[in-house]
Parts: C-alpha cells; sequence; structure tokens
C-alpha cells in the first residue's frame, strides 16, 4: 500500500515536470511568435497570403482554406498586430519566468502560477467567445491540468520542509 501512494506521488511529480517542460517550450514559441509579429506587417501578410493561395485559387477557386487565408490577411490591421505582439510577448513572458521560478522550487511561486493560469484561462474563454477556437479550449484544459498538479507539487514540496 505504502509503495503505491509513493508510486502515485511520483507520478504526479513526473507529470508536473513534463507539463513544467511544455509551459516553458510554449513560452519561447509565443516569444519567438511575437518577435516575428513585429515584422509581419499587414501588408506583409497580405502579400504572403496571395503568394501562398495563388497557384491552389488557380485550380480551385473555392478552396475553403486558401479563401479564408486571404480572409485573415485582409482583416488583418496594425492594431491587430500590436495586439498580438503584445499578447504574445507578455503571454510567453510570464510563462518563462513561472517555469523557471517552479524549477528553482520557489515556494510562493506555486499559488502565483495557479493564480496566472486561472486568468489565462479566463481570458481564453472570453477569446473563445469570439473565435470559437478549439485551440483556446485545448489549451485552457491544458492550463486546467497544470493547475491541479501545481497545487499537488506545492503541497508535496511544502510538506517536505
Amino acid at each position: 500500500m505504502k509503495n503505491h501512494v509513493y508510486r502515485q506521488k511520483d507520478i504526479v511529480h513526473v507529470s508536473f515536470e513534463i507539463g513544467l517542460l511544455l509551459k516553458g517550450i510554449h513560452g519561447l514559441a509565443e516569444i519567438i511568435g511575437g518577435v516575428f509579429m513585429l515584422f509581419l506587417t499587414p501588408g506583409r501578410l497580405n502579400f504572403l497570403a496571395h503568394f501562398l493561395t495563388k497557384h491552389e485559387l488557380l485550380e480551385d477557386p473555392r478552396d475553403r482554406v486558401a479563401n479564408f487565408l486571404l480572409s485573415l490577411s485582409n482583416n488583418f490591421s496594425v492594431s491587430a498586430q500590436h495586439f498580438t505582439v503584445f499578447y504574445l510577448m507578455s503571454h510567453g513572458l510570464i510563462k518563462c519566468i513561472l517555469v523557471f521560478l517552479l524549477w528553482r522550487r520557489k515556494l510562493w511561486a506555486y499559488p502565483l502560477t495557479i493564480t496566472s493560469l486561472i486568468l489565462f484561462i479566463a481570458y481564453q474563454i472570453y477569446r473563445y467567445t469570439f473565435t470559437q477556437s478549439i485551440f483556446l479550449i485545448l489549451l485552457s484544459l491544458f492550463d486546467a491540468i497544470m493547475i491541479v498538479l501545481t497545487y499537488f507539487e506545492y503541497k508535496r514540496i511544502k510538506s517536505a520542509r
């Protein structure tokens, strides 16, 4: 019975570590995406979308993916660019800092991470009401799992001290 309890704690701990790694990678990807978005002006995006879709639209003018990309690029504004840069850079930076603090086992970082993830989920659900993006739901589910894992890891570290 005692072995079973230790095995469960190990699984939770390993899951937490894997989740942290994934959060760190995602945070870095958001920062890189934010830097990329600094240089992707609406004109450049429009040119890129037309360049990437012109052959497909010659074959099938009703191609859904190609027309979606063109529509997306036509609706991309400077204010959308600025918001995207701000969102990706700040979100990625916050995640990377929290991951670093958790890997350093800073006790105060666990409640801060849980609070941050709750706020991220709230915002992602809010954005979902506009976009209906399944990605936002999946990201929110992953964040919810990370909240639970962070809580258990916090309890484990706190009791070990």
